[in-house]
């Protein structure tokens, strides 16, 4: 997929075309960024209010949108954020639309759609392990492990600067990259203690 993609949503953007753009990146990325706000908040109902408001800001932010990243990318820094701000707000408005009724479309299947590895009556117990972590612990994992993003780009997400340096990314870069090892230590003593994984697992 990747360049052509990519390719296909730079035509669209050099052309202007925002609510094509904002429709084909949701329907390309819409599934894992909404997996992945399930495994970030905790709650699928908590997840689908963030992705519309995540989708309200793609639709809104794609006039200024500098490609200095992926949409792919981007669509997380935006799903991060709005997260951030869900958490913040007292008064989480549902309901949001956003004026064109095909990018409003995508976003209620997104919303009404639970893929079976996101039930828990399917997931396994390291998954319930996992899902013990606090938020920002889950994120990382979803991002390196089962998206297998880049760090930079999951540096992108979890940076709280719309437009990080080189000096900030790599130092958020480093700092993942170290945390991500002792999620995984952390993880192998916890499922050895639980019976989940062997102690040389």
């Amino acid at each position: 997929m990747g360049e052509d993609v990519d390719a296909e949503l730079a035509q669209l953007l050099a052309a202007k075309a925002y609510n094509e753009v904002a429709t084909r990146a949701l329907e390309l990325y819409g599934d894992e960024v909404y997996g992945f706000l399930i495994h970030h908040l905790g709650s699928e109902p908590d997840a689908a209010e963030v992705y519309g408001q995540m989708a309200e800001d793609l639709w809104k932010g794609l006039p200024t949108f500098a490609g200095r990243c992926s949409i792919r990318t981007w669509l997380y820094v935006l799903a991060r954020h709005a997260a951030a701000r869900f958490r913040r707000s007292p008064w989480n408005h549902r309901g949001r639309r956003t004026g064109d009724a095909k990018l409003d479309a995508a976003i209620a299947h997104q919303r009404t759609r639970t893929q079976p590895w996101q039930r828990t009556d399917v997931k396994d117990r390291f998954a319930a392990l996992r899902e013990t972590l606090d938020p920002d612990d889950r994120a990382l994992l979803v991002l390196r492990v089962d998206r297998a993003m880049p760090w930079q780009d999951i540096a992108r997400v979890t940076l709280d600067i719309d437009e990080p340096d080189a000096k900030a990314l790599k130092r958020e870069t480093d700092r993942l990259m170290k945390r991500f090892q002792l999620l995984k230590d952390q993880l192998r003593r916890r499922g050895a203690e639980l019976g989940i994984l062997g102690e040389d697992s």
